[in-house]
């Protein structure tokens, strides 16, 4: 077996930070001195090295991860094989009598439907129950968020009608930097405090008008709170992508959040500038009437 080298390369970015070609050698070497190292193992080493932490003093071990798998996808560095099999990349086959589809339930209004609740996903059970909800009943199946991220199972009455995830911002989109109008640098540093609604789940046994954009509000007075305790600080900006063809974003209206335009259809990560995914409407929903003082700042 031939020893790996790397090939030369100038400064990278992954996950929203920028990797001088020092760091990538750092990262290079830290990998080799610790050859017994699980990728986890390695993830936190290197964020200790690089001081990569979050704005409550917590290593973003998550984002690690992510960043040194697409340096090893563009052969920027070789990990160590995984130790444990997981579900990233993979079909979601798990399936329960938990989301078994339920029986319909029709109501004129939200209140008729009792007291709307969203619960936090907190432990492993909830998750795997998630995200196999989100596979077996979203268009788009499950995929999985990498770094910050909340989900939510929403409850009516004590009844589960649907679910939330939210996760780490799109790099850049025209019209939400436009519409902000910061710098390249200052969405480089302040990117974090903008929250990605990436999955909206309306269980589709479940018929009630104005249900979606009720449950839209909800979340939005609630989130800034629940991601401040999860990893101390509060965004001040919520965004989603809603696909052209398929929706028109009305609940997104009704709960007042604003429409943007469009996007390019290149893509949240894409760096090759090709038009290969469907066409999307830009919403922003501000959590802050002051975000521009912060995320300009």
């Amino acid at each position: 077996m031939f020893p790996y080298t790397a090939p030369e390369t100038a400064s990278a970015r992954y996950c929203g930070r920028i990797f001088s070609t020092a760091e990538l050698d750092q990262i290079r070497r830290l990998i080799a001195a610790n050859p017994a190292a699980s990728r986890a193992q390695l993830s936190r080493l290197v964020c200790a090295d690089l001081g990569w932490c979050r704005e409550d003093g917590r290593i973003k071990e998550m984002s690690c991860r992510v960043a040194m798998l697409r340096m090893q996808t563009d052969g920027l560095l070789q990990l160590p094989p995984p130790r444990n099999g997981n579900h990233n990349g993979k079909p979601w086959h798990r399936r329960t009598a938990q989301a078994e589809p339920d029986a319909l339930l029709r109501a004129d209004g939200p209140r008729s439907l009792g007291t709307l609740q969203l619960h936090l996903v907190s432990h492993r059970a909830e998750s795997q129950l998630h995200n196999e909800h989100i596979d077996r009943y979203h268009y788009l199946g499950y995929q999985p968020l990498f770094g910050v991220q909340l989900r939510y199972f929403v409850r009516a009455g004590g009844r589960l009608v649907a679910l939330l995830s939210f996760a780490a911002a799109a790099w850049k989109t025209q019209p939400r930097d436009h519409y902000i109008g910061w710098t390249p640098a200052q969405r480089q540093e302040h990117l974090h405090r903008v929250v990605n609604n990436a999955r909206f789940l309306i269980l589709p046994w479940i018929e009630c008008k104005n249900l979606a954009s009720s449950i839209l509000a909800r979340a939005a007075r609630q989130i800034a709170a629940d991601w401040q305790l999860q990893y101390g600080y509060r965004p001040l900006l919520l965004e989603t992508f809603v696909e052209q063809e398929r929706f028109r974003g009305t609940a997104y209206q009704a709960a007042n959040w604003i429409c943007l335009g469009q996007t390019t259809g290149r893509g949240k990560l894409d760096v090759h500038h090709q038009a290969l995914l469907p066409i999307k409407t830009v919403w922003l929903y501000p959590l802050d009437r002051h975000f521009r003082r912060v995320l300009c700042g």
